[in-house]
Order: C-alpha cells, then sequence, then structure tokens
C-alpha cells in the first residue's frame, strides 16, 4: 500500500510540474512551415536558406515540440570564395513557446564549430556542450530563448501595438552567457521581393556593451500580420551588405493579409 501511494504521490507531483509551465497563444506559425530563402552579396547571388518546422511534433520531457531547422549553404559557384553548410535547430515547447534544445553546427571554410543547449525550465538553468565534449552548466531566467526560438517567440507577440522606436526584450541564452536581448521597433515599409509585394514590420536588434545598448547593423522585416514571417533580413558588413529575400513559402498556419495583390 505504500509503495502505491507513493507512485500515486510521484504521478500527482510530475502532472502538476507538467501543468505548471506557462502557456502562450500562438497563432504565427505551425507544424510543416517552409520558408526559403536566397541570399545576396550585391549582384551576386551567394547562398541559399532553409527555415522548416517539422511536419509532426517531436516528444521532449514529456512535452510536444516543433523541431525548427535552420540552414544556410552556399552556392557551388560561391564556395571558392567563401564555403557555407551551417545548420542550427531548436526545440519549442507547442504549449510554452520556450526552447528545450537547441544546437548549432557550423561549417565555414575551414572553420568548424558544434554546440548544444539542453534547457531545464523547471531549475532555471541550462547544460552547454561545445565540439561534444566540454559541458558546463548555467544558471539562467525561466523561459529563456536560443537565438533561433527568439524568433519564433517574437512572431507570438502582437506587434501591432508596437510603434517605431518602441524595444521588445527577450531573456536569450548563447555561446555560454545569457543576455537581456533588446530588440527595437524600427517602423513599417513596404517591399517587393522574390515572393511578391508585403506589408512589413522592422524589427532591429540591439547589442549590448557594458551597460550601454547601440543598435546593430541587422534589420528584419516581418509581415504585418497574424504570421509575422521573416520577409527579408539586411545585415551590413565591412564592405556591403548581406540580404536574405523570401522566395517561396508553404504550410503556413494562415493567410498571409499583409501580402498585398494576392
Amino acid at each position: 500500500m505504500k509503495l502505491i501511494a507513493l507512485l500515486l504521490s510521484f504521478l500527482s507531483i510530475s502532472a502538476f510540474s507538467q501543468e505548471s509551465y506557462r502557456e502562450l497563444p500562438n497563432n504565427a506559425f505551425g507544424f510543416g512551415e517552409r520558408l526559403s530563402y536566397e541570399i545576396s552579396y550585391g549582384f551576386i547571388t551567394a547562398a541559399e536558406s532553409f527555415i522548416t518546422i517539422s511536419p509532426n511534433a517531436v516528444p521532449i520531457s514529456g512535452r510536444e515540440t516543433y523541431e525548427v531547422n535552420f540552414e544556410v549553404n552556399s552556392r557551388s559557384s560561391f564556395d571558392v570564395i567563401y564555403k557555407v553548410r551551417d545548420n542550427y535547430k531548436t526545440f519549442i515547447d507547442t504549449r510554452g513557446i520556450f526552447p528545450w534544445r537547441f544546437e548549432q553546427h557550423i561549417r565555414e571554410q575551414n572553420f568548424k564549430k558544434d554546440f548544444e543547449i539542453s534547457f531545464m525550465p523547471d531549475s532555471s538553468k541550462v547544460i552547454t556542450k561545445t565540439d561534444y565534449t566540454n559541458v558546463r552548466s548555467f544558471s539562467a531566467p525561466a523561459y529563456v530563448q536560443d537565438i533561433l526560438s527568439a524568433l519564433y517567440y517574437v512572431r507570438t507577440l502582437d506587434l501591432s501595438k508596437y510603434k517605431g522606436g518602441d524595444v521588445i526584450t527577450v531573456e536569450t541564452f548563447n555561446d555560454d552567457k545569457h543576455f537581456p536581448q533588446q530588440i527595437r521597433i524600427e517602423g513599417r515599409e513596404t517591399i517587393d521581393v522574390a515572393s511578391g509585394e508585403f506589408k512589413t514590420v522592422i524589427v532591429q536588434p540591439m547589442l549590448q556593451e557594458g551597460f550601454t545598448n547601440k543598435t546593430s547593423d541587422i534589420f528584419v522585416y516581418l509581415s504585418d500580420d497574424e504570421r509575422k514571417i521573416p520577409v527579408k533580413v539586411k545585415m551590413k558588413i565591412v564592405i556591403g551588405a548581406l540580404v536574405a529575400e523570401l522566395t517561396e513559402y508553404s504550410g503556413l498556419r494562415g493567410p498571409l493579409d499583409a501580402k498585398i495583390g494576392d
């Protein structure tokens, strides 16, 4: 009888723990979403990129997750200049929109890096592993995001209530460090890309240096509707800029109301 009582007690505690996680509404994205991009440098198409959500849930710690894959591959014609085969992956809780695991696999020229983060929202800790050997543990706020899941968290927010100059803060963890990532709303603009004409809201991450924030040289154009898909990303570099533009999309959770003339 004592064994049964202990088992029931454990099950009730486990059930409580599972239900105690936060829940956030999400009408922005869902299973099977696929976004394709071309990345250009000036007049040269240097690479292609794909951001996909697996068609089925992946269970982690008894919870359902979205498996999100982000790939960047340089074109074969550009490989002789700078070869890139990068892959990022995050597993996002479907009900709470927080990550359980993050993977980063970088292959750029002769540089190679493998980095993983395991998130433990129950204990507000993260475990990192670099190149499969160097394991470390860190404290972090509950529901801290990785650099990829942060985008999906922002997509669930109601950006229509923000105006130019407003700042959103997202607790983020990357490269063995937690930081409050501030994202500035730059304004709204209608843009043309290969997949059509879109009304967009422009967001810009802010870099932190000590206690001073400054805007970065990255601009993300999100569709100004409930989907908030990245339509364009512009990153200034030393000479010129890299620009990623949406070429194809499928599997969206709903209509793209921000698209004009469709």
